[in-house]
């Protein structure tokens, strides 16, 4: 009887226990106290490696409040440090993401501040860890300019024409970020560039052939997926042939849908078949898919094209909600919600940090009054930590200082960039100008629209006769161009030099100050190379010079982002290095796409 009532025993303690294990649900919950160099243990004391990622989310789902469903869905833009306002986002609110748009001081730095927010939401009541993004779209120098490998542009890479260059560019970019803590890069641009006046794609794109731009894009998709980093193709469903800026206004774009098809998705379509996980969102109004609303509150855009057609199954996450494209029609809130409820999975809420909370707000609002469809929520949250235990973000939050310097600005990476920026520069027109001799006793005018003492200094490690130089814009965010009076200062310096090298920078067309001045020093009778820093059509504003050459260097950001090993290139191949960059769009008859020289 005994033996009978402990095997009863027994038995009914086993039930129990089965019973205790099944009801539940399993802690995922981090707390940490370790010290910033260490890693941190498993979310989950289950020791059951059958359970797939996706249900690991879904259980943690089980626990999660609104409020904490909620935070997934934004991505808050923190400021330089980890303070009052990261604190209550984070274990208050339960942001999920945040963006890094600051550039920062140094790697070491950056580290030691994506861990501080790291260890912010290991404290939160769920302690899920929060993705780290940023556009990086140049390299990690996008974020810390002093330290970090600064890359060539798109269209400079594309320029190049190979393919394995997008690859290693992304591979590069991954390894410099990831170990300063960034999971996310918000890259590649896969904009197909057909107009040439597009104020803001421009060098960002690889250029306008949708095969080249598709291929390279799926070069930089396997080359971050590589090391473990998610991309984000950005901006769908391409924002490559418009004459506006969306940060600006909100307006449409009027071609066909057969041109939708056939030049904008492609490049789309490619990254999605190649697993890419991510996509942003554009703020155009594409007439042939919805002629109402701007793509990211679009439902027949993001669901109805994206999520059904075309198969993509990742993270949709929104451009920035600031852009007045967006806030100027719709608040921050109201587009929030219109933005999930269209079928955005993360909403990126960059303005101010009343803006901020009021996105949060306004979604859990909306959840409760009905206006934000539960399941909707719920499916994107479930995406969302799905990729964050794909990652093993819970078991790695934290990354190691000691070993940023070790990786961020090698000398192997910075040598990659130099011949990537080399092969990119393309010699447009050349009538027996170039290369100007590095080794005569000849003083060179540098005049430039911006970073004129920067591009002089090039020329000096490279040329053995004086170098001067003039700037002839203030180039501290404004429009560029050339006044009367600098067109003068600059043709009364090209008196004392032997051999001038001009610098243009436009977007669009090129402004008629800047023509006067090419023309002035053309006038001057001396020899004179034009160089492009931004769109390369700048030629056909002077098409009388007799020497031009492209660099790709600076977008309509240009006193932000700079790209100084491309003006850096451009210098060594007006002195004598071999140019093998073929122009990546067309700029008129003479000048087609795939055109460009070299020295005999």
């Amino acid at each position: 009887m005994k033996k009978r009532s402990v095997m009863l025993f027994t038995f009914v303690m086993v039930i129990a226990i089965a019973v205790i294990f099944v009801i539940t649900p399993i802690d995922f919950q981090k707390k940490s106290n370790e010290p910033e160099t260490a890693q941190t243990p498993s979310p989950s004391e289950s020791t059951d490696k059958e359970i797939s990622n996706a249900s690991k989310a879904k259980q943690l789902v089980s626990q999660m409040t609104d409020k904490e469903k909620i935070g997934q869905l934004v991505m808050y833009t923190p400021t330089g440090q980890a303070d009052s306002f990261s604190n209550k986002m984070i274990k208050e609110y339960g942001v999920g993401s945040a963006l890094l748009n600051r550039r920062m001081n140094s790697a070491a730095g950056t580290a030691r501040f994506t861990n501080a927010l790291q260890q912010l939401g290991s404290e939160s009541r769920l302690g899920i860890p929060l993705f780290i993004s940023g556009d990086l779209e140049y390299g990690a120098a996008q974020r810390v300019p002093d330290e970090a490998t600064v890359l060539p542009r798109q269209m400079a890479i594309g320029a190049t024409q190979n393919v394995d260059y997008a690859e290693q560019a992304a591979r590069l970019t991954a390894v410099e970020s990831k170990a300063m803590g960034f999971h996310w890069s918000f890259s590649p641009v896969v904009d197909v560039n057909s107009n040439l006046m597009n104020p803001v794609i421009g060098v960002r794109s690889f250029g306008e052939d949708t095969k080249l731009v598709s291929d390279m894009a799926v070069a930089e998709v396997r080359g971050y997926q590589s090391e473990g980093m998610i991309s984000s193709a950005k901006h769908f469903p391409g924002h490559g042939d418009t004459g506006f800026d969306t940060h600006m206004s909100l307006s449409k774009v009027s071609y066909s849908e057969e041109v939708l098809r056939t030049v904008h998705l492609p490049p789309f379509q490619a990254v999605i078949n190649q697993g890419i996980e991510s996509i942003m969102t554009s703020h155009i109004i594409i007439e042939a898919i919805d002629a109402e609303l701007p793509a990211t509150l679009s439902k027949k855009v993001l669901t109805g094209l994206l999520r059904k057609e075309m198969g993509f199954k990742g993270i949709i996450v929104t451009d920035a909600m600031v852009m007045q494209a967006i806030s100027d029609n719709w608040g921050a809130g109201e587009a929030a919600v219109m933005a999930i409820n269209a079928g955005a999975d993360i909403v990126m809420a960059n303005g101010s940090e009343a803006d901020q909370f009021d996105t949060l707000e306004s979604l859990y609002e909306a959840l409760q009054a009905g206006k934000l469809e539960r399941s909707r929520m719920d499916e994107s949250v479930e995406r969302i930590l799905t990729y964050k235990f794909k990652l093993e973000m819970f078991e790695h939050r934290l990354v190691d200082i000691n070993h940023v310097s070790q990786v961020v600005g090698k000398k192997e990476h910075r040598e990659l960039s130099e011949r990537m920026a080399l092969e990119s520069i393309t010699l447009i027109k050349n009538e027996n100008v170039l290369p100007f001799d590095a080794e005569a006793n000849q003083t060179t005018l540098v005049v430039s629209m911006a970073y004129a003492d920067q591009i002089a200094e090039a020329v000096r490690q490279i040329s053995k006769g004086k170098v001067i130089s003039y700037q002839a814009a203030e180039a501290a965010g404004e429009v560029l161009d050339a006044t009367r009076s600098a067109v003068k200062k600059a043709v009364e310096k090209a008196e004392n030099a032997d051999r001038i090298i001009v610098f243009t920078k436009s977007d669009q067309q090129i402004p008629q100050g800047q023509v006067d001045l090419v023309n002035g020093l053309l006038a001057t009778g001396k020899p004179v190379a034009a160089v492009s820093l931004g769109n390369p059509s700048d030629i056909l504003g002077y098409p009388n010079v007799k020497a031009y050459v492209s660099t790709y260097a600076l977008d309509n950001w240009y006193w932000i982002t700079p790209i100084p090993i491309s003006w850096e290139a451009a210098v060594k191949v007006i002195f004598g290095s071999k140019p093998q960059g073929k122009l990546p769009v067309t700029l008129n008859n003479e000048y087609s796409r795939n055109f460009g020289l070299s020295y005999r």
